[in-house]
């Protein structure tokens, strides 16, 4: 098995929503703000390379926006994207054989459509089985008010018509190495690969933990639909991170792709050390 880095781009997003009630005197630490009070997030993804099978987990934000919206959010592909990683290492979408998703925003699956030249969306990966959990897809095609504003049509309706569609029911081990859990705070029914690797655990954070600024408890996104439910996760995740020594794997930092978690006399989680995957493969 072989593990890639897939670099799809960066965006930005304000920062007081991305860490909720902590002052910006804190999070400007580690994420700095611009001008506009916007923080720089990756929008990092995992390929795994398994055999026969090409396993992309994520894919970004896609290219389907129109001007508005990229000036809105700051998207670059300039330096990144998914085509441009993937072609790097040897691949294109073609080969990917399956695209696990965490869940349906905007940011973690718009890249699973394109347009085609009569402005239709269809499914990016043709040769792709798309995995994710039942209980979200249901949430994502009757979306609440506060959520709604990430989810869109174009990046969902497509793979609700077509055979490719897997939905999962609960936690569900994918493959021998691949565990996908659920995680009920930040959306319903987020699913998080946990991904065995020589020696190691790999957990791909998604947006239980998005950047390692996250990691204190009480650092949980604004975005999150139950924080309370997120705050019990996050604790759960992170006494494992210590005990079995997981390796987080960050989706949204822009600085850091993988990190240990260490735990001080105070009882307060901390990140112990920072690493390129690179390191580990």
């Amino acid at each position: 098995m072989k593990l890639y880095t897939i670099e799809t781009g960066r965006f930005k997003l304000d920062g007081g929503a991305m860490f909720g009630v902590v002052p910006k005197s804190i999070w400007n630490k580690t994420n700095p703000a611009d001008a506009n009070n916007l923080i720089e997030m990756a929008m990092r993804c995992l390929l795994i390379e398994d055999g026969n099978q090409l396993i992309l987990i994520d894919n970004g934000i896609g290219n389907k926006y129109n001007s508005k919206f990229q000036s809105l959010y700051c998207i670059d592909h300039e330096n990144n994207n998914l085509e441009k990683s993937l072609k790097a290492i040897g691949f294109q979408k073609n080969d990917i054989t399956d695209v696990i998703l965490t869940h349906l925003h905007f940011d973690h699956a718009g890249g699973s459509t394109e347009w085609d030249s009569n402005q239709n969306a269809v499914i990016a990966f043709p040769y792709a089985n798309f995995w994710i959990q039942e209980k979200h897809f249901r949430w994502a095609l009757n979306p609440n008010d506060r959520e709604k504003a990430s989810f869109f049509a174009e990046n969902i309706q497509p793979l609700q018509a077509s055979q490719q569609l897997k939905l999962l029911k609960g936690e569900t081990h994918f493959n021998e190495w691949i565990q996908l859990l659920v995680v009920n705070g930040h959306t319903e029914a987020q699913q998080l690969p946990l991904i065995s690797y020589k020696n190691y655990k790999i957990l791909f954070a998604g947006d239980l933990f998005p950047t390692y600024g996250h990691l204190p408890l009480p650092y949980i996104m604004g975005y999150d639909v139950r924080p309370l439910v997120t705050l019990e996760e996050r604790k759960l995740f992170l006494e494992e991170c210590v005990n079995d020594g997981i390796v987080l794997f960050y989706e949204h930092d822009p600085y850091h792709e993988c990190g240990l978690v260490g735990i001080d006399e105070k009882g307060k989680y901390f990140s112990k050390e920072t690493f390129p995957l690179s390191q580990l493969v």
